[in-house]
C-alpha cells in the first residue's frame, strides 16, 4: 500500500500528462502556490511593481463594476489631461463594458482621444478571422458591448484595431506613435486558465530566448494550449468545445509589457457548485515569479490592478 498520498506530483512520470502541461512549468512551485492561502498570496512579492497592487471582490457583479469604473477612469483622466491614450483590450468580462458606457454617458466624456486595440481573435492556421459582422467574433462582441451603446461618444471607427491577420502586425507601430506624442498605454486583461495573457500561451516560451521572448508583439495563427480550449468551452461555449477554433491572432509580450498600466480581473469561480477554474491561474500568477512560460506572472511586475474573487486566492483545497 502506498505510505503517502498519491497525487500528480508523485506519478506523473509515464502517464498522458507528463508532455501535456508546458514543459517549463515548476508542478511543484505552482502547487506551493496554489497551497498559500489568501493572505500568503496577497503579500507583495520582490518581484512585484510598487504601483502594482492585487485586491479581492466579492462576485462577478461587483467585478464588473470595479473594472468598468477602472476603465472609466483612465479614459476620463487622460481626456481632462488632453493627452492621447491607446488601450489594449479583451472582449470581456463583457459586463464591465455596461459599467464603462453607463460612467461616460453620465459624464458626457468622449472618446476620440482613444485608440483601441482588441488584444486576441479567433483564427485559423494561417490567421484567417471571421467577418467583423458575425456573431461569436471579438469585433461583432465590442460593437455590441461598448461601441454602439455609447453612441456619439464612441471611439471614432478608423480609431477601433481588431487582430485580423492584416491589422495585428501594424499594432506595435500604432501604439508606439501614440506613446512617442505622450500618449498612455493601458492593458486590460484576463488570465487564462495556462496563464495565457490575451491568447499568448506558455508554450510559446520555448520558441525564444528570454530576452527574444520579451521582444515578440504578435503571433498569427497562434495554436491553443488545450487548456486554453476547455476553459472556452467551460465559460463561453457551455461545454461546446468543437465551436472553438484551436488556433488565434494574439498579442504579445512585446506590446503588453510596455503598459503603462494594466487593468486585470480573474472571476471563474462557481460558488454554487463549489468549483472554480481559475483559482491556480490567480494564486502563480501572483507569487509564482516572473518566467516566459507562465506569461500572467509578468504581470505583477508593472503599474496596476488585478481584482479577483476571494474564493480563488486559496488555500485551493479537495471539495
Amino acid at each position: 500500500m502506498p505510505t503517502k498520498p498519491l497525487t500528480m506530483l508523485s506519478t506523473i512520470k509515464g502517464s498522458l500528462l507528463e508532455d501535456f502541461y508546458p514543459k517549463g512549468w515548476d508542478l511543484q512551485r505552482i502547487d506551493d502556490c496554489c497551497a498559500m492561502g489568501l493572505k500568503k498570496v496577497l503579500t507583495p512579492g520582490k518581484h512585484w511593481n510598487k504601483n502594482f497592487k492585487a485586491t479581492t471582490v466579492r462576485d462577478v457583479h461587483e467585478m464588473d463594476k470595479r473594472m468598468g469604473d477602472a476603465i472609466a477612469d483612465q479614459i476620463e483622466e487622460t481626456r481632462a489631461a488632453n493627452q492621447e491614450l491607446a488601450m489594449i483590450l479583451p472582449v470581456g468580462p463583457v459586463g464591465m463594458y455596461a459599467t464603462v458606457v453607463k460612467r461616460l454617458k453620465a459624464s458626457g466624456t468622449k472618446t476620440d482621444h482613444v485608440t483601441t486595440f482588441n488584444m486576441d481573435e479567433w483564427a485559423d492556421a494561417k490567421g484567417n478571422t471571421m467577418p467583423g459582422d458575425q456573431p461569436g467574433g471579438f469585433e461583432y462582441i465590442m460593437g455590441k458591448a461598448l461601441f454602439g451603446p455609447l453612441g456619439k461618444l464612441a471611439v471614432p471607427s478608423r480609431q477601433r484595431n481588431f487582430a485580423t491577420k492584416k491589422n495585428l502586425p501594424t499594432y506595435a507601430e500604432k501604439i508606439a506613435a501614440i506613446r512617442n506624442r505622450g500618449g498612455k498605454l493601458v492593458t486590460v486583461y484576463g488570465i487564462g486558465r495556462a496563464c495565457h495573457i490575451a491568447f499568448w500561451e506558455p508554450q510559446l516560451a520555448g520558441e525564444y530566448s528570454a530576452g527574444e521572448w520579451k521582444k515578440q508583439t504578435h503571433r498569427i495563427g497562434a495554436a491553443l494550449h488545450p487548456l486554453t480550449i476547455e476553459q472556452n468551452s467551460l465559460h463561453s461555449f457551455n461545454s461546446r468545445f468543437t465551436l472553438i477554433p484551436p488556433w488565434a491572432n494574439t498579442i504579445g509580450p512585446g506590446l503588453f509589457l510596455q503598459s503603462d498600466y494594466c487593468i486585470g480581473g480573474a472571476d471563474g469561480v462557481y460558488p454554487d457548485r463549489q468549483a472554480m477554474w481559475q483559482g491556480m491561474s490567480l494564486c502563480v500568477t501572483l507569487q509564482y515569479g516572473p518566467t516566459p512560460w507562465i506569461p500572467s506572472s509578468w504581470m505583477p511586475t508593472m503599474p496596476g490592478v488585478l481584482f479577483f474573487t476571494k474564493e480563488l486566492g486559496g488555500p485551493l483545497l479537495p471539495v
